[in-house]
């Protein structure tokens, strides 16, 4: 495979270093058609320090599509298993998926490069190894959806396509996704190990991500379990912070959880539109394991997995003890951004009852859950005040009503200013998510070879918190058809 030199990548490829039972050697199978650039991020080349000039050039496309190699540059496919849907895989591995190497940026900070698309590799099984265009393109904005929202996520570097046909459920085009992230290591990478009983492999993992990751563990006593513990207090933030935004991630299994708590793997995901606690978002998901409602004790069944394969490392009462504080961090993180979303400085007794009343509310009218909360910055406490665009949104007022005489005491006894107040929850209640079919519109453009609309939607959510003038459309709710999009795990 030829070879073209980015200049300003810097790479030290740990991952490479560490013994050939954790991954596979492989390079990336070039499309056999030239690739072409679709959009590069900014944002995410500023990470690595890779110079923007540096993608007007056709080689570019070439190295990001798989077609050539950047000196320093080890590709390899990462070993791990899982549970899917509750049911133990040995082996599943990166399957159409490829490390390229370790960027160490000017601040020592490391990212991976990890090439989604690359062809097939000795764990790709029964499938092609290739992305599609649409869950390139799917993947590529959510990650800068998520981290727009504040809440951890791999990055997406560029997006690359070609002419040639990939078959899923339709035939479709080919396309690579270069997502970015400090370690694709998953819990899924434990468990291989810990089932192929190889415990000093087990060993070399769990000392390799605390000294890259969690280095201030290395003298502590017990460090595999302080480790577990650190997991377990990211895993719960994580799952607060996708229900406080209404998003689902579709298919939880152990091998897309990120043991850093990054938001891993995006398919089938979906920001609810009209407000259904139990929205499942996977078509794919016929008993509804991954439903919306679910993800909260989703993440403690992941982490028990997690603890099962630390046994031999950690003490068990130390790993339970680990697995019992998830539910109190997870209700910490969320009552304290749901309080944030009320608008509200301190925390009551009362809160958990009128939040749990508005979401009563929300489910029964099935309102718009990121525009009632957007609008609810809007709520007034002046006497007399109808709060009616607010109000409109719910079928039964008098019970709303209700609810808003309790809200506006309580706003009242902590001295709520109404415009500070606004400027407060406007900055955590987004006005712009990655709605389904805004991304359906963007793909549809996209297999027209219109990427505009890629590019509109990434500066748009990059900022979602922010009024973007002549963008209110995308602030608006889905037509029809929008809610009704069928999205699979090979989206």
């Amino acid at each position: 495979m030829s070879r073209h030199r980015l200049e300003t990548l810097t790479f030290d490829n740990s991952y490479a270093r560490l013994p050939d039972a954790f991954y596979a050697k492989v390079n990336p199978t070039p499309f056999s058609s030239p690739p072409h650039l679709i959009s590069v991020n900014p944002a995410a080349a500023a990470l690595i320090d890779l110079d923007p000039a540096e993608a007007a050039r056709p080689e570019f496309a070439g190295v990001f599509g798989g077609s050539l190699l950047v000196p320093g540059m080890e590709p390899l496919a990462m070993l791990y298993s899982g549970h899917q849907f509750g049911v133990y895989v040995p082996q599943l591995g990166d399957g159409r998926a490829i490390l390229l190497g370790e960027v160490v940026n000017a601040r020592g900070e490391r990212w991976d490069l990890h090439l989604k698309g690359a062809g097939m590799t000795p764990f790709s099984r029964d499938g092609d190894g290739r992305s599609v265009l649409r869950s390139a393109i799917r993947e590529y904005l959510c990650c800068e959806a998520m981290h727009g929202l504040g809440i951890p996520t791999t990055r997406a570097l560029c997006l690359v396509g070609s002419d040639d046909k990939v078959y899923r459920e339709q035939i479709e085009t080919g396309a690579t996704v270069v997502r970015m992230a400090p370690s694709h290591v998953r819990f899924g990478s434990f468990e291989v190990f810990y089932y192929r009983k190889q415990h000093e492999q087990l060993t070399r993992l769990a000392d390799y991500v605390i000294d890259g990751h969690f280095p201030h563990l290395r003298e502590a006593p017990e460090t595999y379990a302080r480790f577990f513990d650190e997991v377990v207090e990211r895993t719960a933030k994580l799952v607060a912070q996708w229900q406080a935004v209404g998003w689902a991630h579709g298919v939880l299994n152990t091998d897309n959880m990120s043991i850093l708590g990054l938001t891993l793997d995006y398919g089938p995901y979906g920001f609810m539109d009209d407000y259904d606690p139990g929205f499942i978002c996977n078509h794919s998901d016929h008993n509804g394991r991954y439903a919306f409602n679910q993800q909260p004790y989703i993440g403690l069944w992941n982490l028990s997995c997690l603890a099962q394969t630390l046994l031999p490392l950690a003490p068990r009462e130390e790993l339970k003890a680990a697995l019992d504080r998830y539910h109190e961090r997870f209700d910490a993180h969320y009552r304290g951004l749901m309080r944030a979303k009320l608008g509200l400085l301190q925390e009551q007794p009362e809160d958990e009852a009128l939040l749990a009343e508005l979401q009563s509310l929300m489910a029964e009218s099935r309102v718009d859950y990121t525009i009632v909360w957007r609008e609810l910055g809007t709520f007034s406490t002046e006497a007399g005040a109808t709060n009616d665009r607010l109000r409109d949104h719910f079928l039964d007022r008098n019970r709303f009503d209700g609810w808003a005489v309790r809200y506006r005491e309580r706003l009242a006894r902590e001295q709520s200013r109404d415009e500070e107040r606004r400027q407060r929850m406007d900055r955590v209640n987004p006005k712009y998510v990655l709605r389904n079919y805004l991304a359906q519109l963007a793909i549809e453009k996209a297999q027209q070879k219109d990427y505009t609309e890629i590019d509109r939607l990434l500066t748009l959510l990059q900022n979602p918190f922010v009024d973007q003038p002549g963008m209110e459309s995308y602030a608006a709710p889905p037509p029809n058809w929008g809610k009704h999009i069928s999205v699979s795990c090979s989206s």
